[in-house]
């Protein structure tokens, strides 16, 4: 996930105290912020995650449990491999990815009117699908676009190996952060096809109310942090600079590497 608005990065030094933000940078930064967090801030000067190594970090000290027990960690991209690479790390268990693409509306694409997976998944919200009068031909045409995409991505994302055996496994999905939780859910029915033995959605931060929503689709919902006024998954982190495609394969051969050696060992 990618942040919709600036939100405060680039502080300066390693320590989790006070950041150091020009006061002009720190002024237009906190106008995205709802008021009550605004007051936290300038009281505390601390925010929730360093950035997403950090929270893939801190997510995997509370998924240790699955260390070495058949689990496979899936990443939604591209924001969701960075954390989800340090919690397998942690769990010495093998990484990949599961592409889900947001639909967006005719003529507004940050409105998500729904979400596709792999195997063919689609879900959409049918209030807004109904409210924005598209007809089922659009839905369709949307769908397929995103369908396109998705598959690229995959190709480029994993090139030609194999893809990992879901049945009688763990499976961890994990992501940077839920606002509305679209996406995850299309790639948790898509992962539910494939017959897991448990399905766990790990996530460093969530809307309330998504939380509450989305984890009676999952066995266990893990969540660090589920803040009543959310706003954007951005705000909760001081860096949250977009993760590019290269980082995203780099960090997965990374992963696979390790692997391979852990194997043959």
């Amino acid at each position: 996930m990618n942040p919709p608005h600036p939100v405060p990065t680039g502080y300066e030094g390693e320590h989790r105290g006070a950041p150091l933000l020009g006061k002009e940078r720190e002024r237009k930064c906190l106008r995205f912020f709802p008021p009550s967090l605004q007051n936290h801030y300038r009281k505390e000067k601390v925010m929730v995650f360093d950035d997403r190594r950090d929270a893939g970090i801190r997510l995997a000290e509370a998924l240790l449990a699955y260390a070495e027990k058949n689990t496979l960690v899936l990443a939604l991209p591209r924001g969701g491999v960075v954390v989800a690479f340090e919690v397998a790390v942690a769990l010495r268990a093998p990484l990949d990815v599961i592409v889900a693409r947001k639909i967006g509306a005719p003529g507004q694409p940050e409105l998500g009117i729904g979400a596709i997976a792999p195997g063919e998944v689609l879900i959409y919200d049918e209030f807004l699908v109904r409210y924005l009068g598209i007809s089922s031909k659009e839905l369709e045409r949307l769908a397929q676009a995103e369908t396109v995409e998705m598959e690229r991505r995959l190709k480029h994302y994993r090139g030609d190996r194999p893809y990992p055996t879901f049945e009688g496994r763990t499976v961890i999905l994990v992501d940077d952060g839920l606002a509305t939780g679209v996406t995850a859910r299309a790639a948790i029915r898509a992962i539910r096809k494939q017959k897991p033995q448990r399905l766990i959605l790990a996530v460093p931060v969530c809307a309330s109310e998504t939380a509450n929503k989305i984890r009676n689709e999952v066995d266990d919902f893990l969540c660090l942090h589920t803040p009543s006024d959310f706003r954007a998954v951005g705000l909760w982190y001081r860096n949250f600079d977009q993760t590019s495609d290269e980082e995203v394969v780099e960090l997965l051969r990374r992963a696979n590497e390790r692997q391979s050696h852990t194997v043959d060992a």
